[in-house]
């Protein structure tokens, strides 16, 4: 791949593409990942990601494909969230909300070019809920790409893989093939 990958690339594409359409902008900076609907102070929703960290910019993007209208209205989409060092139940909540964004975050950065590692994001948690959860979420967002690329995406989701097939001219490089559980 001839283009380095860089947070403010993905921002400009995204804005580009949702800003106006779907009155949404995306911005990086945040101490914490987080979605903002608009409000009196500022008329666009927010998805601001972690830092300057592409891949923040790419999962909080794939919670955004998948929300229903209802839940862009919402701070975070409404969704709960149960910081590392979780149990084993509370993992397994959190993987439950996880498989489908965490696979479109897997095809939107193969489209960027750009390897894709599941996250369980339970660093500090119950050693058993890290072990045992690990291969079988990973198992589950191969299973749900494989799922994606049968069924199709997500409206939002495949517009935004086509606008980075474009910029990061990666059509030839993009099938089913590169969606391989031992990549992940």
């Amino acid at each position: 791949m001839s283009q380095e990958l860089n947070i403010n690339d993905l921002i400009t594409i995204f804005n580009r593409v949702f800003r106006e359409q779907e009155k949404t902008e995306l911005h990086s900076g945040g101490e914490e990942p987080i979605y903002l609907p608009a409000d009196q102070d500022y008329p666009y929703h927010r998805i601001i990601c972690t830092n300057d960290y592409f891949e923040s910019g790419l999962h909080e993007i794939s919670h955004w494909c998948i929300a229903g209208s209802a839940r862009r209205l919402l701070v975070d989409f409404g969704y709960w969230y149960e910081p590392d060092g979780r149990s084993l139940e509370q993992q397994r909540a959190f993987e439950s909300v996880e498989v489908k964004p965490q696979a479109l975050e897997w095809i939107l950065s193969e489209a960027c070019g750009r390897r894709f590692r599941v996250s369980i994001d339970n660093l500090h948690g119950d050693y058993l809920a890290i072990e045992e959860s690990s291969a079988l979420f990973k198992q589950r967002v191969w299973q749900q790409v494989q799922d994606y690329w049968r069924e199709g995406l997500p409206p939002r989701a495949d517009v935004l893989k086509q606008a980075l097939l474009d910029y990061y001219q990666r059509h030839h490089e993009f099938s089913l093939e590169a969606f391989r559980l031992d990549r992940i």
